[in-house]
């Protein structure tokens, strides 16, 4: 059941402006008999002053008074407020101030001597735009609530599905280390079992080689925990570079592959200097490994990393390998996590991580390679980069 007009009014405050104190009067009092809660000013300044503290939802007001007329008093009004709905009073010969108060907003005008029903037609229009615009209000904050929720569960189930491709990833690699470790152990009780040394020194190294592979899980686990945060600091972007070719030069030399640094002048940037020197290691890791991988050539293996300015970034990161390189096939697993061409020596955690840490830079990374022709991954930085919502701070 729809409510009546005088049930309607009950909540609704009228401000009712007007100079001369008899129509404040006469009016005020058949205004409050509807049920609305009503004010008065005799100028606009009073209006104003009035209007502050009651915050009315409905001001009538004279367009023609003696410090300020109606059309200013509207502007001001709407100024406060625009939902604040402004009848305006005007006299016979006031058409243009009428239709010029209209194109200020205004609900509606009303004509002097004022007609009771005309009134009520124009407070009528004034509610159903306060309903039809609460309505709206309370529509909008309904559907902003609904697509919040909706967007958490949304979340939440892509975080679920994360856990789960993520556990599916482990639980995989795990059973091949596992599978491993069975495979060294039977060739070990076969070697026992026949006091055949070949067989324990075999058996032996495919044990280490998976006890190895299991330690190495576990650090490649702690490290991206590690980096589930980053660390923003203004930092020079050829410094990661240096620490990292610093840290691998002497297993790039033990396999005999050269190691070639090219670094260019690039202007400060905000970044995670540990997080993006891991990033970094990485791909320099596998870079030597590919190398290694490839064979002995002639001339000998080259890694070669590189800065260099790109046009709408901060920084690019270049490493590339005169390595086995990599097919198509390969290609499209490359980022996913725990998946690795190393055979026992691979986790398949490091491009994974190494792909989050500079994604939570907002930056981007690519890989382009070709069987037998080596590989060359990429990454950039932004320019600006803003500190992640909800990470650490330096």
């Amino acid at each position: 059941m729809r409510p009546t007009a005088r049930e309607s009014a009950m909540t609704e405050t009228i401000l009712l402006v007007d100079d001369e104190e008899g129509i404040r009067k006469v009016l005020g009092l058949s205004l409050a008999d509807q049920g609305f809660t009503v004010h008065t000013a005799g100028c606009g300044k009073d209006a104003l002053r009035t209007f502050d503290l009651v915050r009315p939802q409905i001001v009538l007001t004279d367009i023609k008074m003696p410090d300020m007329d109606g059309i200013t008093l509207l502007q001001k009004i709407k100024q406060k407020n625009t939902d604040t709905e402004v009848i305006i009073f005007t006299g016979q010969g006031d058409m243009d101030l009428a239709i010029q108060s209209l194109k200020h907003d205004a609900t509606d005008f009303v004509t002097k001597p004022i007609d009771d029903e005309i009134l009520q037609i124009a407070l009528r229009r004034a509610r159903e735009r306060i309903t039809m615009r609460n309505q709206i209000r309370e529509y909008t904050e309904h559907l902003e609530r609904l697509v919040e929720e909706k967007a958490r569960k949304l979340i939440e189930a892509e975080r679920m599905a994360a856990i789960g491709q993520t556990v599916a990833g482990l639980s995989h690699t795990i059973k091949n280390i596992a599978g491993g470790l069975r495979g060294g152990i039977f060739v070990l009780g076969q070697g026992i079992e026949r006091d055949d040394k070949k067989y324990l020194l075999e058996g032996w190294e495919m044990v280490k080689g998976n006890v190895d592979k299991i330690r190495s899980l576990s650090l490649d686990l702690l490290n991206y925990g590690k980096y589930a945060e980053v660390n923003l600091k203004l930092c020079d972007p050829n410094l990661p570079v240096r620490e990292a070719v610093a840290a691998m030069g002497s297993r790039a030399a033990e396999d005999d592959i050269e190691l070639k640094i090219e670094l260019t002048e690039l202007a400060p940037l905000r970044f995670d200097p540990e997080a993006i020197q891991k990033c970094i290691l990485n791909l320099l890791a596998n870079a030597i490994d590919a190398c290694r991988d490839a064979g002995t050539p002639d001339p000998k293996h080259r890694v070669h990393i590189q800065t260099i300015s790109a046009a709408g970034w901060g920084a690019e990161y270049r490493v590339s390998d005169t390595g086995i390189g990599m097919d198509n096939a390969v290609l499209a697993h490359i980022f996913k996590g725990f998946f690795s061409t190393k055979g026992t020596r691979g986790t398949g955690i490091g491009l994974m991580m190494t792909r989050k840490i500079i994604e939570q830079h907002g930056g981007e990374i690519d890989v382009h390679s070709r069987i037998g022709a080596g590989s060359t991954f990429f990454f950039r930085l932004p320019a600006n980069a803003a500190q992640p919502s909800g990470l650490g701070k330096s």
